[in-house]
């Protein structure tokens, strides 16, 4: 598929997925969530794709949500047609601005804000694992002035990354705030300068990808089915997870390559200039 609206790039192991909308601040119309659905898929199905990035284009936006120019001119990017609109209800539809709904993509994906983040832009950092934001964005629940719901994933996601409390203030008063609340609050991970957040995005990125990719991935999914489960519920899970390793001979000899580097502390921050990468928590013995 030729992207007219995104851009899918590829960096070794990691994919940078970049709304490319700038003269409108990014914000997606019928096309642009058309194209997402494609690059996320081929992200989710590609062996060598790792883990992805996600950023917009320009120094102003993230993304600024929905095209409601476009859904004013009669292109709205939601379900018209009663079937659509059933679709929609039993949760078999992507999402209105793209794959915003999709629960298993079990790959890492980090999201580097470099600007503004509202309403469907917000709804799109929650779907990333990891936000890295730099000193000027800002965040919101912008619709909220429209009369227009969420509708990919902010009612769900926002609530379980910062709290009840918190996500409620954001959805009923539509405030924006800045990076450093945003931090404060947990919304995003780190802060970095104008212009660095998708270097940052970068370095994590590649530092992930060099890691045994089925205990993270297998790890992402027992976190992600297992919340808000009964703790019974999300321990079975994630037995499921884990006990996958051992299933197929090819994972069982991963994971004891894995066992062998511990035992003969066969790993990158036992040799001298190839520690882990900045912010990242060293540990010999675990």
């Amino acid at each position: 598929m030729n992207y007219s609206n995104i851009l899918y790039e590829v960096h070794g192991p990691v994919r940078v997925i970049t709304f490319n909308r700038p003269e409108v601040r990014n914000c997606i119309d019928i096309e642009t969530a058309e194209e997402l659905c494609h690059a996320f898929d081929q992200f989710r199905v590609d062996d060598e794709a790792r883990v992805a990035v996600l950023t917009g284009a320009g120094e102003s936006a993230f993304c600024a949500g929905g095209d409601l120019k476009a859904a004013f001119a009669g292109r709205p990017p939601i379900p018209v047609t009663p079937e659509d609109i059933a679709r929609h209800n039993r949760g078999e539809a992507p999402g209105c601005i793209g794959p915003t709904r999709w629960t298993d993509i079990y790959k890492p994906v980090i999201a580097a804000v470099n600007g503004v983040a509202y309403a469907g832009g917000l709804e799109w950092a929650c779907f990333a694992d990891m936000r890295i934001a730099e000193e000027h964005a800002s965040f919101g629940v912008t619709c909220r002035r429209w009369n227009i719901g969420l509708a990919d994933g902010g009612t769900q996601r926002l609530p379980r990354i910062v709290g009840m409390g918190r996500a409620m203030e954001l959805i009923l008063t539509g405030k924006v705030i800045d990076a450093d609340e945003a931090y404060r609050i947990g919304l995003v991970n780190e802060v970095v300068g104008k212009g660095q957040s998708l270097q940052r995005a970068l370095e994590l990125a590649e530092f992930m990808s060099t890691l045994p990719q089925d205990a993270m991935r297998n790890d992402k999914e027992a976190a992600v089915r297992g919340f808000g489960q009964p703790l019974s519920e999300g321990l079975r899970i994630e037995a499921e997870c884990f006990n996958r390793v051992t299933v197929s001979v090819e994972a069982r000899a991963r994971m004891f390559e894995g066992l062998r580097k511990f035992n003969e502390r066969d790993h990158p921050d036992r040799v001298p200039g190839q520690g882990l990468t900045p912010g990242i928590i060293r540990d010999d013995d675990h």
